[in-house]
């Protein structure tokens, strides 16, 4: 197990090196306020940047800009950055580390904040792991963060500090926003934003919003028919009389693809979750001195719904094409399944129920316009006949996967 995740963590790391980078047209202000038209390497950042890679041409050389060096940039039709050094509270959130102070625990830093908002009222988003952290301010003030934080009460329950509800009510009042408007806030990137458009709306005022849109395909549905290569070998530890090969086989099977686009790094990654009809039928006859009748006939029917959940990672080629590396946990439910020894006359000497254990799959393949995809598909050895002390089974499959997306 060891050997398939490590070959597949380097494929994935040699793979996205050749991977083609997209630039997007942008631009930077320096520290003289110079403001430079470049290409930016867009990574749809998920935690705050430090640093971002541009080129000032198509055809230039790529260039790394630092925090230090850089007041501002952005992505047009993309996301925007500011630089801003601005008291920060990184206590954690979860309840193991919580802490019995209700106050922030401010540390003062220079950071590159996410502009979600901007106008009179600007809103910002500061993302690190699982550390959340929203800013604002209003005109020209200084950039504040917006307060929250979890705590532990001495009966041992959580206590939160909301003070970044008394912040908007004390300085994004308007006719139209209650107390009760922001009494019912989260402290969630969709709902303060909701709350900032509702005070720019009620001041009738302009803003501008720098919140990429959300792919519309963040969830596809692909029938997913195959072809499989599978073998499969028995052994008995008290007769090795009964030790059968049952050869290579193939068989055809048939998948429902569920895939579930992450909302990060350009929608590189996936979540997938595909039930699989897959059977595998075979017999072999051999002579058998020790049986009556001097032959022993092995018949097997394995018929099963596999489960794969995994994860997936896309190389994307151009506007297109795109290459694909996944890799599964595969739960299998087998389905009125047997294996059978019989004698040369037909009585049978070994009825045994199959019962398959879970395993992982390890994929490589190539979609073309998000809607047809193949894809080779390698499974780890399993068991058909775990419930058997003194019995050894070993499966191997791999299969050639058609895709067709429908929604």
């Amino acid at each position: 197990l060891k050997k398939h995740l490590i070959l597949l963590i380097l494929a994935i790391v040699s793979v996205e090196s050749y991977s083609q980078i997209y630039f997007e047209n942008g631009y930077y202000i320096n520290n003289l306020n110079q403001k430079i038209e470049c290409q930016i390497k867009n990574e749809d950042w998920k935690n705050n940047p430090t640093e971002f890679e541009y080129k000032v041409s198509g055809t230039s050389e790529s260039q790394k800009a630092q925090i230090g060096a850089v007041k501002e940039f952005a992505i047009y039709k993309g996301s925007k950055h500011i630089r801003a050094t601005v008291h920060i509270d990184r206590s954690r959130d979860d309840v193991q580390n919580l802490t019995l102070d209700r106050n922030p625990l401010f540390k003062t830093e220079e950071l590159f904040l996410k502009v979600l908002i901007q106008g009179q009222a600007n809103l910002y988003e500061y993302v690190d792991g699982n550390l959340k952290r929203y800013f604002f301010n209003v005109e020209n003030s200084d950039i504040e963060q917006l307060v929250f934080k979890k705590y532990k009460l001495l009966d041992n329950k959580i206590g939160a500090n909301n003070q970044f509800k008394q912040q908007l009510w004390k300085d994004l009042q308007c006719s139209s926003i209650t107390l009760n408007d922001v009494e019912r806030l989260s402290y969630k990137k969709n709902e303060l934003i909701k709350f900032f458009e509702k005070y720019y709306q009620c001041s009738n005022l302009e803003l501008t919003t720098h919140i990429p849109q959300a792919s519309s395909d963040w969830f596809q549905v692909s029938l997913r028919p195959r072809v499989s290569y599978s073998s499969l070998s028995i052994r008995s530890n008290p007769s090795s009389s009964k030790d059968t090969d049952f050869g290579n086989k193939l068989g055809v099977g048939m998948g429902l693809e569920f895939e579930f686009i992450l909302p990060f790094n350009k929608n590189k990654w996936a979540i997938i979750l595909e039930p699989t009809y897959q059977n595998y039928v075979a017999d072999q006859t051999k002579d058998a001195a020790n049986v009556s009748g001097g032959k022993l006939m092995a018949e097997v029917d394995y018929k099963s719904i596999e489960i794969p959940f995994g994860l997936r990672h896309y190389f994307f080629l151009n506007d297109t094409s795109k290459l694909f590396l996944n890799i599964s946990y595969v739960f299998d439910m087998a389905i009125d399944s047997s294996l059978e020894l019989k004698r040369g006359d037909g009585v049978i000497i070994d009825d045994m129920k199959v019962n398959a254990s879970n395993y992982l799959a390890i994929g490589a393949g190539y979609k073309l316009n998000d809607k047809y995809s193949v894809e080779l598909r390698y499974f780890t050895n399993r068991t058909i006949l775990g419930d058997y002390v003194f019995w050894h089974s070993d499966y191997k499959s791999m299969s050639l996967i058609f895709g067709y997306t429908f929604l």
